[in-house]
């Protein structure tokens, strides 16, 4: 992984001084709270329905293992003992104090780590699959040039107050896991016919209030130019997004109001004045920051353990864990492991600081000392051996982490909600654990199958609504809480947004409709079809006829 040199610990070593004394000022009564807001947002630090809340950047998505413990212990000091791991792999602290941020943030740079563009109108962390550098049906590993791209991108003068918040994700897969399509700009790296590297480059892709998938603006842009025409774009952006309504001021609006091609003429006459220029990415510099991302010192292994074979047939408990929780690697006699963070009544995406020591400790002794957060709010060993699986399953296991329901109805992607947000329209975390609590057998679960179900407290979408197999969304009625669901979602290459079956439910209802769609999917699935082909092989019809069938009745 990426290494800091003597520039990265300066800057952000002068980033923490400065907000050290400019925490010091507004505590003091020097700095007003509007002059305060933006720089502590440019920190990472929001202000909750409760407390402060402290976004940490995982740039990536990659951690060492001496990062995931200082993240463990800053918890246990700073915060209630847990932190949140998020849908755009970062991690949340729901309770710091504010006059103790700055020490968080002194803490974090001892181990090359900041809250640096985790919140404001700025450009924030880039994003990429969870899996790169060791998936199978990876084409180009996508690490460096988001390393490269997350350089660039700090600090930008230009781009530190845009219209709104602004991301980036990069893929190099066959199967898009970063969701390029629901992102400000989205980087889909392919080779062309003479094997040359290229990018798809899509744009104007957005959840919240007005959910967009992307545009493609460019088909197969050469890679060296991939910090050239994202500058203008967004410098595009920058110039003609709406800055009187904030709900209205991302670049989806923009790229709908005017159309695709008309954007792309105004990216491409200012593109004339970059291309070709001081952002080109030369070859020894992306070989240079590749080589912090060279493959780990796989052993030459068989691709099969008989031994481990052995212990999983005799262990159903762990049988299951491999089926949902282990994954292909490109290297034989290896595995990718997904370390469930949605143990059943706990809350999806949260790590106790023991935890964390845990998930560190495996990775010292088992992955290279290097672990992966997934936009799921889950944490990945990139890098374990066929023979260790065994040994690492009883270790998670104990620590609470192998919950065999990676990609099952209960693996929730959820954001924190009314619990904590002050934007949110109701709580999420209690109508996860319901649902939780409705389908708490693993045995159903498995027969189930493969399903998503992401949970937002209110339209900015954290949790990724629109794009689950079920979304739930909060919404406000009257001062109480209610949820509106959809089904149909899909983030991968063929993405879709989910619609809105009909009226909103009560909390206390939602287990039961959710009930009440999986019986729809287990009545009209085929052998092997998933929820999602179903839902679009049959439509909404049949759903939503059975989950209002009974209201419908004491209606009558």
């Amino acid at each position: 992984m990426y290494k800091y040199d003597k520039i990265d610990q300066q800057l952000v070593n002068e980033r923490v001084a400065q907000y050290r004394d400019q925490t010091s000022r507004y505590l003091a009564g020097e700095l007003s709270e509007d002059e305060f807001r933006p720089i502590r947002l440019q920190n990472g630090l929001y202000i909750q329905r409760l407390a402060p809340m402290l976004r940490i950047a995982v740039p990536y998505g990659l951690l060492s293992s001496k990062q995931l413990r200082k993240l463990g212990d800053i918890a246990k000091k700073y915060d209630k003992d847990y932190g949140h791991f998020s849908t755009r792999q970062n991690l949340q602290l729901n309770w710091p104090k504010l006059e103790d941020v700055p020490d968080i943030l002194a803490e974090l740079a001892t181990v090359e780590m900041h809250a640096i563009q985790t919140s404001g109108n700025c450009i924030r962390n880039i994003t990429t699959d969870q899996f790169a550098g060791v998936a199978p049906d990876e084409l180009f590993d996508p690490r460096a040039m988001a390393e490269i791209m997350r350089q660039w991108s700090t600090f930008h003068p230009e781009f530190a107050l845009l219209p709104r918040k602004f991301k980036i994700a990069v893929s190099g897969t066959k199967e898009d896991r970063a969701v390029v399509q629901m992102h400000d700009i989205g980087m889909e790296f392919f080779k062309n016919d003479n094997d040359e590297l290229r990018i798809k480059v899509w744009v104007g892709g957005g959840l919240g209030r007005t959910p967009i998938l992307g545009s493609v603006i460019h088909e197969s842009l050469e890679w060296q130019h991939a910090l050239s025409y994202c500058e203008a774009i967004i410098r595009t952006y920058n110039m003609h997004g709406r800055r009187d309504n904030s709900y209205k001021a991302r670049i989806k609006i923009l790229v709908k109001a005017i159309g695709i091609e008309a954007f792309k003429e105004q990216v491409e006459a200012e593109w004339v004045h970059s291309k070709n220029g001081p952002l080109t990415i030369t070859q020894a510099e992306f070989d240079r920051v590749s080589a912090y991302f060279e493959p780990m010192p796989y052993e030459t292994l068989p691709a099969n353990d008989a031994s481990f074979d052995t212990q999983l047939a005799s262990n159903p408990a762990c049988a299951a864990w491999v089926k949902r929780c282990v994954h292909p690697h490109k290297t034989e006699g290896y595995r990718a492991v997904t370390l469930s963070l949605k143990k059943h009544g706990e809350a999806p995406g949260d790590a106790s600081s023991a935890q964390m020591h845990t998930v560190a400790d495996l990775a010292d002794a088992y992955s290279f000392g290097e672990l992966r957060v997934s936009h799921e709010q889950n944490l990945i060993l990139a890098d374990v051996k066929l023979s260790d699986l065994f040994t690492v399953w009883e270790k998670a296991r104990a620590a609470g982490l192998a919950t065999p329901n990676i990609g099952l109805l209960t693996d929730i992607i959820c954001c924190p909600g009314g619990d904590f947000c002050s934007l949110a329209n109701a709580k999420s975390i209690p109508i996860a654990k319901s649902i939780q609590a409705q389908f708490d057998n693993l045995d159903y679960l498995h027969d189930i199958g493969d399903i998503e179900i992401n949970i937002s407290g209110c339209m900015n979408a954290c949790g990724h609504h629109h794009v689950g197999h079920i979304g739930i969304l909060g919404v406000d009625k009257g001062d109480t809480e209610w949820y509106q669901v959809s089904i149909g979602g899909k983030q991968g290459n063929d993405a879709s947004l989910g619609s809105v079956i009909g009226p909103s439910f009560s909390a206390e209802e939602m287990p039961s409709v959710v009930q009440k769609l999986i019986d729809v999917y287990v009545q009209e699935r085929t052998p092997e079809e998933r929820f999602i082909d179903t839902a679009r092989r049959i439509g909404m019809d049949p759903f939503k006829a059975h989950v209002y069938a009974e209201s419908e009745e004491v209606t009558a």
